[in-house]
């Protein structure tokens, strides 16, 4: 078995493949051989931490939500149990009318489900407030126009008006995808949203009873969930931990192997048995072994195992190849597009088309006393409509790092990490790192009264990170896994397909397995019979 990508998607298909949940485990005759291979130096993706201000930190996503199970199954999977760690405050604020403003309790997903609240909060004027009012006063009526997708700009907009996107939903959804909300599809990013306003009645109202139906769910007696959690270290651990525990497993992985082609090659035999599905990956990388540097746990820079090679079957290196039985293919949707085209056009097609958008990740460190105003919750958010000092904001939003993870916390400093860059704003792109930090650091002077300069400064960039998911993007997906699908033992993941957070791409990479394990096992029973 093959596995394109060593991202958190790639390491969860190896996973499935290996580990006794999937249909690989002790209730089949299948025992994969597993080899995943990542073109880059690293492995975990998008998941990095690095050494910063004399402490570890994540430099893209630093947490996964309590709400979706599948990061905090693969946890228990691997007996992190104890290492995970919840959040340590709770709430942001959004700039909002020329000064931060938390946000108003009763939130679902930027949407307001109470009134009250919002009105109290100051994001919206008194007349923007009545506006929203109108949803709960005036029933909406259920139109004939029951089916297809819509964005999620197009139904709030049209519900609660203009401002509750601008100033809440878009920071907020469109935050999560570095994009806009007005592009975004509902059916693929917040499904329930369009449900919802296919019903008549209030939109408030309906998105407020699902929220109490979550937490009504929860066992009796049972203490709240956090809604974020971490790991001990830090997030980006959870790829070096994984990683660790699919080399004892057998796992083979290799990094600075890019794989140029994966091709259909004629059926084999293996013992007494006859195999349907044979791939042959065209490999390219320098070959080399170095056993001993594998990814650090704490999900810190390294190079995964790998083996040496010379260039024949089976090998990895300059010009080899490996042959293989299933294909999952974990990386992102352009350079996945190139390795189906010749396999499937319509699915290459498909990816092809999904855009991204490219952000930078800003980490400080200020001295005790330099920042003036208070730090509430866990950061703040700043909408795309937004100015400073008569200006487009730069920045989309800032994590106070030692406030929302205490282990981060340390006397005589505070830790802020700002965010810049969404879909159809890259001029961040066109500052180098000090000129980017001056940016930076000015706006938060003006949102947080910063006194003074940061003691150290780091820029991390993540060009074309963030997969887009426009209206109709689960129709496209659709596509995608049909067309691959007549492949058979072919699977493709990651966050270009169904979700871009931690969670959503380790559920992706664990389908992805157990598709191409069904494949293979309804294969080799086929030629049994």
């Amino acid at each position: 078995m093959a596995i394109v990508g060593g991202g958190i998607a790639g390491l969860a298909a190896a996973w499935e493949l290996v580990s006794g949940s999937g249909t690989g485990g002790a209730d089949t005759d299948l025992e994969p051989e597993v080899h995943v291979l990542e073109s880059g130096d690293t492995i975990g993706g998008k998941l990095r931490s690095t050494e910063f201000a004399g402490r570890c930190v994540d430099l893209a996503a630093d947490a996964f939500l309590a709400r979706r199970p599948e990061a905090t199954d693969l946890c228990a999977e691997l007996g992190l149990d104890a290492a995970m760690v919840p959040v340590g405050a709770a709430g942001a604020s959004i700039w909002a009318r020329d000064r931060l403003r938390m946000m108003p309790d009763g939130l679902n997903l930027g949407i307001p489900t109470r009134w009250w609240p919002l009105f109290r909060s100051g994001i919206l004027g008194p007349g923007e407030s009545i506006r929203v009012a109108r949803d709960l006063v005036s029933p909406h009526l259920r139109t004939g126009a029951t089916f297809g997708d819509l964005s999620v700009g197009q139904i709030v907009g049209a519900r609660l008006g203009r401002p509750v996107v601008d100033r809440l939903v878009d920071p907020l959804v469109g935050g999560i995808h570095a994009g806009g909300v007005d592009e975004l599809s509902a059916a693929a990013t917040f499904p329930l949203l369009l449900a919802a306003s296919h019903q008549s009645g209030s939109l408030m109202r309906r998105l407020g009873r699902a929220m109490r139906r979550q937490t009504t769910a929860a066992p009796a007696g049972a203490a709240p969930s956090p809604a974020f959690w971490t790991l001990e270290g830090s997030t980006a651990s959870l790829a070096g931990l994984l990683a660790a525990a699919l080399e004892q497993r057998g796992v083979t992985i290799h990094t600075g192997v890019p794989v140029e082609a994966v091709e259909r090659v004629a059926a084999r035999g293996r013992g007494e048995r006859s195999v349907p599905a044979h791939w042959q990956l065209t490999l390219g990388g320098s070959a080399r072994s170095d056993p001993a540097a594998r990814s650090d746990p704490a999900g810190r820079s390294g190079r995964a195992n790998r083996n040496g090679t010379d260039g024949e079957e089976g090998d990895t290196g300059t010009g080899g190849t490996l042959t293989a039985d299933g294909v999952v293919v974990a990386v992102p949707a352009t350079e996945a597009a190139v390795l189906l085209a010749p396999l499937a056009p319509v699915a290459a097609g498909m990816l092809s088309t999904i855009r991204y958008a490219s952000v930078a990740v800003v980490t400080m460190s200020f001295p005790e006393g330099a920042i003036r105003a208070p730090l509430r919750g866990t950061g703040f958010l700043v909408p795309r409509t937004s100015t400073i000092d008569d200006r487009q904001a730069l920045i989309t939003g800032a994590t106070y790092l030692g406030r929302k993870w205490p282990h981060l916390a340390r006397p005589g400093d505070e830790l802020i990490r700002a965010s810049v860059g969404r879909f159809g704003d890259e001029r961040h792109r066109l500052l180098d790192d000090d000129e980017l930090t001056t940016s930076v650091v000015a706006e938060l002077s003006r949102l947080l009264d910063v006194h003074g300069s940061a003691r150290d400064t780091m820029v991390t960039r993540w060009d074309s990170a963030l997969p887009q998911y426009e209206v109709g993007h689960l129709i496209r997906v659709g596509r995608i896994d049909q067309a691959v699908s007549e492949l058979d033992s072919v699977a493709v993941a990651g966050a270009a397909l169904r979700g871009v957070g931690i969670p959503a791409c380790i559920g992706s990479g664990r389908t992805a397995g157990r598709r191409v394990l069904d494949s293979l096992r309804n294969g080799v029973e086929s030629v049994a019979s």
